[in-house]
């Protein structure tokens, strides 16, 4: 049973299906002849256009396909001018943080006791600055506790000071409705992997005017019009930002979850979600020694699909192997690449380790799932594991001694 959703998602049937379907029509992009070059070029155009309406773009936003959220975030940072100012939290994901830090002059607002302390930091923040902050970069959801951002206000005060807000969707855009229109939001990424499309794609949505300005981050065919032995003259968008062949395939499994998602309604999505959330988090708390995580009190904001915990008297990687090898449960345990976080939250929590175990759920999620993971833990914190454990000296995570699991048989090579 999958509750890592907020890692990888599994890929929606319909995916699969327009993958398939679209497989034997592989081609290359723009400069072919051939009706499979037609077909490709109009495919990865269709999927930007799904993309764009996914989240409700405005008309001077342009949607640039990269692998992954990650690249996204490197993009946009590459765009601004060197020596940007950039407002940003110690709540972010490593993605949203460490782009800005290289290039960028960064202010890393504190750590906060509500969303409305976080509103008063912003615009403190914002009108303290010597010179103007260029840039507002936040988490639309936080991958470590799920609490949703005050992204509507948040724009609003960056505009008020003339910056632009980038919001890093990687967690966000599989759970709620994102409308770029209505929020204000000018720049924001996710990934296809977590929107049921783990093709290998993401995507940067954001402003014209950032891009066209910015030499491309990868250089290369495609992204130029014209090369000279001393010269070049680069493309416009969006071929700028996708030099090389693309991932053809992860543009059309992204674009076509964007259309199935859109077709199923993310306010309905958001609806069928938040019970179970609801249920798995009243849940933790009953079990004795379980601790959840967050940064704000209950009730301060919408809380996505995905609760963070620690067990008092436990290490986090021990229950995450116990849950997959005794439950065939899937979590995930450590920092979640938002190392600052994970250490101020388990500070709070008086726990010795500074690593926990993440739960999160997904759009196949079920009432059943949430109590069956429950009680499974509820035994583990009672009873202890059933197997002997050790650390294994290649990873370092705990595995069974005996390990009765079977590997897949796959008509690939696994190492």
């Amino acid at each position: 049973m999958l509750f890592d959703h907020a890692a990888s998602t599994p890929p929606l049937q319909g995916v699969v299906d327009a993958v398939g379907a679209f497989l034997p029509w592989y081609g290359s992009v723009q400069r072919g002849a051939g009706r499979a070059s037609e077909v490709s070029t109009a495919a990865v155009a269709g999927a930007r256009r799904a993309v764009l309406e996914f989240v409700s773009a405005r008309p001077d936003q342009v949607a640039i396909f990269v692998r992954n959220t990650t690249e996204a975030i490197n993009l946009m940072a590459a765009s601004l001018p060197p020596g940007s100012r950039v407002l940003s939290t110690p709540y972010e994901h490593h993605a949203n943080m460490l782009p800005w830090r290289t290039r960028h002059e960064v202010t890393l607002l504190p750590f906060v006791e509500s969303p409305e302390a976080l509103l008063t930091a912003t615009e403190r923040a914002l009108s303290a600055a010597r010179r103007s902050i260029d840039l507002v970069a936040v988490t639309g959801a936080s991958n470590v506790t799920g609490e949703r951002w005050p992204l509507l206000r948040l724009a609003a005060l960056a505009h008020a000071h003339g910056a632009e807000l980038f919001v890093d969707a990687a967690q966000l855009a599989a759970h709620r409705e994102i409308d770029v229109s209505a929020s204000g939001i000018d720049h924001l990424a996710f990934s296809g992997h977590k929107l049921y499309a783990p093709f290998g794609a993401g995507v940067l949505i954001a402003r014209r005017h950032r891009l066209e300005r910015a030499e491309p981050l990868l250089q290369g065919g495609g992204a130029v019009d014209a090369v000279g032995v001393g010269d070049v003259r680069w493309a416009g968008l969006p071929r700028r930002h996708e030099a090389g062949t693309p991932n053809l395939v992860g543009a059309v499994a992204l674009g076509a979850a964007c259309d199935l998602l859109a077709g199923a309604s993310m306010r309905r999505v958001a609806a069928a979600e938040r019970p179970l959330a609801g249920r798995l988090r009243d849940g933790l708390d009953a079990i004795p020694g379980v601790r959840r995580l967050q940064a704000w009190p209950d009730g301060a904001t919408d809380v996505i699909g995905t609760t963070t915990f620690v067990v008092e008297g436990w290490r986090s990687d021990v229950i995450a192997a116990v849950l997959a090898a005794e439950h065939a449960i899937s979590v995930r345990a450590g920092r979640f690449c938002a190392h600052p976080l994970v250490d101020e939250l388990t500070a709070r929590a008086g726990h010795l380790e500074n690593r926990a175990v993440r739960a999160s759920l997904g759009i196949g999620s079920t009432a059943d799932d949430v109590d069956t993971f429950l009680c499974a833990l509820a035994a583990i914190v009672a009873r202890g594991p059933r197997f002997d454990y050790r650390d294994d000296p290649q990873s370092g995570r705990p595995v069974p001694v005996r390990d009765g699991r079977v590997w897949p048989e796959l008509p690939i090579r696994l190492a």
